[in-house]
């Protein structure tokens, strides 16, 4: 890896002595500030941190595409002259060194990175007395900035394999690759580090950006339960071990929220059970980079969400087809098929619909498109003029009848046959109209939830042999999307296989960034078919390439196989 050097705050200054007794000016330069005459205030040393911090939030953006569109689940079509090239390539594991995602992902990581130990290095040298802090208060800012670190290296191993080791700032010289057991020890041996000198989470004030001792001690169970793909090496028992500890609140306080949308809600920072999150307001680190992907053009203005402050959307991104353009559901796979996944009477796999107040209900956008007062809305290209439905198939609908597609039955259905009203829409954060704008991205991005140990916990119980423990934790998540919490479809121990298994992950956590890992971990993600996709039983694509770019940038580095 080129070292990313970072611009410090190098300013040019000029002190001019003022002597009442005397006309000349005598200036005084200075090349640079350094940290320990910089910081003067609290609201300073905030303020660098928030810095790996905001780019943290713009990099989750590249962390869903590559999680979500190169597995099963989630699809950018192809419409007309709309999308294509690297999104039909994602579908097909068909990406190569200079795929944009794959770039943006070792970009955003080591940027993250570098981001994290340049603040470090500042704080080592600021006198915290002098400034009304103290030596904890230090040990909990580098802490953070140390478990944050520790996250983007995880990822970049996820992605790539082992990534090149900084410790330091100030490492000045092109390293080459750690192997995957040195980038896994030493992220290993950051959270290790950071646990005990960060907080317990206090839910008396908002958990905004802090990393407490609970969301670190969970980025070290996920880092255990995939050790498995990231060095060959089973660790499930010790990924167990957090989990049980943080469920039981050796971490601190969490605990399940009662309603599906308890986590995803306007108010989700109050929620117990978000162990981390990225603050999200109006106009302040909106939480909408999803929005413009997934919805339709007429999602905006008085329309379908009947919000004007939206702004456009680009129609991309859909869920995967559960059905054929005949109407049958596919047999042929066992992956995907998202929304047919849901149970009928799955509270959530109701149409979105904003009832006022902050209250909602489901969170999908399926059939007739209408607006907030029932007007129907009209297609903008293949269905103009025409009502619009959104369907759970992909094919060109509006062409049947011609000699291309004479019949429903001759319709292709693939990555290149989408129509603007192809693919069911996930809506998992809430929208307000503009009865409640100020409730407009007032959710905030959940990270690492509760559900999420409980589920982990529930995979490590599966794996000793012990289903019906495992089902227990599963179903002590499942009951609160039912009415009065009648579960029709629990999970048993003589139901929970490894595809129930998988498919509980992708129903539970649909949208949420980790799709691929999941499918990597389980051995299915090149020896799976999943829609208009063949398995590729090619184990070398469970990690991307390196970078065109970063190979140019630094001889040192070796590509993947």
């Amino acid at each position: 890896m080129k070292k990313i050097q970072i611009i410090r705050n190098t300013i040019l200054i000029m002190i001019i002595s003022f002597l009442s007794s005397c006309t000349d000016l005598e200036p005084v330069w200075y090349d640079k500030v350094t940290p320990e005459t910089f910081y003067k205030t609290k609201e300073e040393i905030y303020s660098a941190m928030g810095r790996p911090f905001t780019h943290f939030d713009w990099f989750l953006g590249d962390k869903w595409i590559s999680q979500e569109c190169t597995a099963d689940q989630f699809v950018v079509l192809t419409k007309g002259v709309n999308f294509g090239g690297d999104f039909e390539r994602m579908q097909h594991s068909d990406w190569d060194a200079n795929s944009g995602w794959v770039t943006g992902g070792w970009t955003g990581a080591t940027m993250g990175i570098t981001l994290c130990l340049d603040v470090i290095g500042d704080l080592e040298k600021i006198d915290y007395n002098a400034i009304g802090l103290t030596e904890a208060d230090r040990q909990d800012h580098t802490s953070q900035l140390k478990t944050l670190m520790a996250y983007f290296y995880m990822r970049g191993l996820d992605w790539y394999g082992g990534m090149p080791i900084y410790r330091s700032i100030d490492e000045k010289d092109l390293k080459p690759r750690n192997t995957d057991e040195e980038t896994f020890n030493f992220i290993d041996s950051l959270l290790t580090d950071a646990i005990p000198k960060l907080p317990v989470i206090s839910w008396d004030n908002s958990q905004g950006q802090t990393i407490s001792r609970g969301a670190a001690a969970a980025i070290k169970a996920e880092l255990y339960f995939n050790a498995q793909s990231y060095i060959g090496e089973d660790m499930f028992t010790e990924c167990a071990k957090i989990c049980e500890d943080i469920i039981n609140g050796v971490y601190g306080e969490y605990e399940l929220s009662s309603t599906w949308y308890g986590p995803h809600s306007f108010d989700n920072n109050k929620s117990k059970e978000l162990l981390w999150l990225t603050p999200s307001e109006r106009n302040k680190l909106q939480y909408n980079s999803f929005y413009m992907y997934a919805f339709h053009y007429h999602s905006t203005s008085y329309m379908y969400f009947g919000n004007e402050t939206l702004g456009g959307a680009m129609n991309a991104t859909s869920i995967q087809p559960s059905r054929k353009p005949t109407g049958e559901i596919y047999t042929e796979f066992k992956l995907g098929k998202a929304y047919e996944k849901f149970n009928d009477k799955d509270l959530r796999k109701k149409p979105y619909k904003y009832k006022g107040n902050g209250a909602y209900e489901g969170m999908f956008i399926v059939g007739d498109f209408k607006t907030p007062e029932g007007n129907v809305i009209n297609g903008f290209e293949e269905y103009k003029d025409r009502p619009l439905v959104f369907v759970d198939y992909v094919g060109r609908m509006s062409q049947v009848g011609s000699a291309t597609y004479p019949t429903v039955g001759s319709l292709h259905s693939t990555v290149k046959d989408g129509e603007e009203n192809s693919g069911v829409r996930l809506v998992k954060v809430p929208i307000p109209t503009s009865s409640d704008v100020n409730l407009t991205w007032g959710a905030d991005r959940p990270i690492i939830r509760l559900a999420e140990i409980y589920y982990m916990l529930a995979e490590c119980k599966w794996r000793a042999g012990d289903k019906a423990s495992a089902a227990s934790l599963i179903n002590a998540v499942r009951k609160r999307n039912f009415e009065n919490e009648v579960d029709p479809d629990p999970v048993t121990a003589a139901n929970l296989d490894k595809y129930r298994f998988v498919d509980e992950w992708g129903i539970e956590f649909l949208g949420e960034g980790r799709r691929r890992t999941d499918l990597i971990r389980w051995g299915m993600f090149v020896t799976e078919n999943w829609w208009d996709h063949n398995a590729s039983n090619d184990k070398r694509l469970n990690r991307y390439p390196l970078p065109s770019s970063a190979l140019s940038g630094n001889n040192l580095l070796e590509q993947n196989p």
